[in-house]
């Protein structure tokens, strides 16, 4: 009984391989065939529309990262995001059918969102120049503190994200190190300016607060406050400036015209409120040129030279008057 069980199984078993084998060899041809015919391929979709096929996805994917990155001429990229995220198919196409993995790159370039990372550097707040990394801001910056040690610059890093890549103006770092030094350069003479434009400003005399900012004119003072005269009853209630005719007078600060006539002995007379007390005249002119109640800037001219009024010759009388008395106007012009 177990030798023709034995016989039993030993027949099914060749049976069984010899459908195995067939089979195999079935499949090989079958496989053959369809290979000859057909070739494999990675089918691309988007939002489930088929954009077209790639030959290898891992290959492909290394050509879509080199693309970008040849086209973001060197800018640093944050990350990529897809407003459709690409899939891929594994399928059979026949071996004649044409591919284009271009038209493949160029559609799901179109899907990206990339997000660009750079570096600013300002100097007092304002940015002057930027790299693409952190690590070339921060050295750069430590660089520049060194060389300019003894003027304690603040000098600070601005990280910037942007999907513009027009945004992305950035400069190799020798390039930045040069704009830097200029602008550290140009703030020091601006600042060396606005120290001088200071002092300059503090040494400006003024009368309650009122600057004095200009000389009327330049010329020969031929008599000075106090001074008596044959040509006048009392002492001299101002400052004479001999100049020719016709030289332009420029008001002393800023303030309002409240006389523009002519004023007996002072002939053609300009007198200007500069407030707080505070007036100006400026009398014998030759012409003026304001009216009353026009509003004037330190240096606008007002009147030119002349002779008029009780004068012995083309001159400028100056006076000072604080709350309506006159003062020596040789205590701020002329001393």
């Amino acid at each position: 009984m177990n030798h023709i069980l034995k016989r039993k199984l030993k027949f099914y078993t060749k049976e069984s391989l010899k459908f195995l084998i067939i089979s195999f060899i079935a499949i090989g041809i079958i496989s053959a065939i369809i290979l000859i015919k057909y070739k494999p391929i990675y089918k691309v979709k988007l939002a489930n529309n088929e954009i077209g096929y790639v030959q290898n996805k891992k290959e492909f994917e290394e050509t879509l990262k080199d693309n970008i990155q040849k086209t973001c001429n060197g800018k640093v990229i944050d990350n990529i995001t897809f407003n459709n995220e690409p899939s891929y198919e594994l399928s059979l196409i026949e071996r004649n059918q044409k591919i284009s993995e271009e038209e493949v790159l160029t559609a799901i370039k179109q899907e990206m969102q990339i997000t660009y990372q750079y570096f600013e550097i300002a100097l007092d707040g304002n940015t002057v120049d930027a790299v693409n990394t952190k690590s070339e801001a921060e050295d750069l910056v430590k660089l520049l503190k060194q060389e300019n040690s003894s003027d304690n610059l603040d000098l600070s890093i601005i990280e910037k994200y942007t999907q513009n890549e027009n945004d992305v103006k950035t400069n190799n770092v020798e390039t930045v190190k040069v704009a830097m030094q200029n602008k550290i350069e140009e703030n020091k003479i601006i600042e060396q300016e606005k120290k001088e434009e200071e002092e300059r400003q503090n040494a400006i005399p003024s009368i309650n607060g009122i600057k004095l900012a200009v000389t009327p004119i330049s010329g020969t003072i031929t008599s000075r406050y106090g001074a008596k005269s044959r040509i006048r009853k009392s002492t001299h209630t101002g400052l004479d400036i001999a100049a020719t005719k016709g030289t332009p007078i420029k008001v002393v600060a800023d303030g309002t015209v409240t006389c523009a006539s002519y004023q007996g002995s002072y002939g053609n007379l300009v007198k200007v409120d500069h407030g707080n007390g505070v007036e100006t005249w400026y009398a014998h002119t030759s012409k003026m040129n304001v009216k009353v109640g026009q509003k004037v800037l330190a240096g606008d001219i007002i009147a030119t030279v002349g002779s008029t009024g009780n004068s012995t010759g083309p001159h400028l009388h100056l006076e000072v008057r604080i709350n309506g008395e006159h003062v020596d106007p040789s205590l701020y012009f002329y001393k």
